[in-house]
């Protein structure tokens, strides 16, 4: 399809924005896949190539959280194989039970998380994995990314905010950790996601690659947050994620 200079003009900026937002807490697609959408582009192109931008960008972040040591490479690895199957049964799961009702859980659970991250201030502060064995670190590893590598082929936004909370929530990594880790595995599914669609020819090239510049701009911006100050700029992005995400949920609902 043409590429317009309107289209850059709506997508670059809020590509940027969006890669930002998920270096620092997840989320980022809440922003980037409506402004291809926005911008124009079908359904089906606006997500593949929103996929084309984010895996360039979410690449960067997760190589500097690697460089930087700030993941726990068993974590990281067990979840990451899980997701890719629990991603693959919440995809057939989409195809037999409707999302609404995952809509109305979500409505009462958000509110639930942010209440709970206002009145816990030292959420994620400081790392207590180490209370717990290998083999139970092991399988709430595996446990988290299948769960919500299933809701990610189910529903999507928000799985990788969701899967920060979990690991810091349930396994106990501090909020910087438990995004490095959720980081290797947002890149895992992003690049089957985006090999997928490549080889399907649903990518818009000439848009989803100068727009990949622009989210690899803006998530080198956010690791750089995120690593330098930690849960101070995190725990605040939470609640624009979550934010984010209810809008978009409500938006669904009333438009269905």
């Amino acid at each position: 399809m043409e590429v317009t200079v309107r289209m850059f003009l709506i997508v670059c900026p809020l590509v940027f924005l969006g890669g930002l937002v998920d270096a620092v807490a997840g989320g980022g697609g809440l922003i980037t896949l409506p402004a291809y959408l926005v911008a124009g582009l079908p359904p089906h192109l606006a997500s593949a190539t929103s996929k084309c931008s984010s895996v360039f960008g979410t690449a960067i972040s997760t190589l500097r959280f690697l460089r930087e040591g700030r993941f726990h490479r068993r974590a990281a690895l067990v979840s990451a194989v899980t997701a890719l199957v629990g991603s693959a049964l919440g995809t057939r799961l989409n195809l037999l039970l409707s999302e609404r009702t995952l809509h109305y859980v979500l409505i009462v659970l958000l509110p639930v998380i942010a209440l709970f991250l206002l009145l816990n201030r030292d959420f994620g502060l400081e790392s207590k994995v180490e209370e717990l064995t290998e083999k139970k670190l092991t399988l709430l590893s595996g446990g988290i990314g299948l769960v919500l590598g299933a809701y990610d082929g189910f529903f999507g936004p928000g799985a990788g905010t969701f899967m920060i909370l979990a690991f810091t929530a349930l396994a106990g990594f501090d909020l910087v950790t438990a995004s490095g880790n959720a980081k290797v595995v947002n890149l895992c599914s992003n690049v089957a996601a985006f090999v997928t669609f490549a080889f399907a020819g649903k990518i818009v090239w000439a848009l989803g690659l100068p727009a990949a510049v622009c989210s690899i701009a803006g998530h080198y911006v956010g690791s750089t947050l995120a690593l330098k100050d930690g849960a101070k700029v995190i725990r605040p992005m939470f609640f624009v994620v979550l934010a984010l995400l209810l809008a978009r949920i409500l938006w669904d609902l009333i438009g269905g």
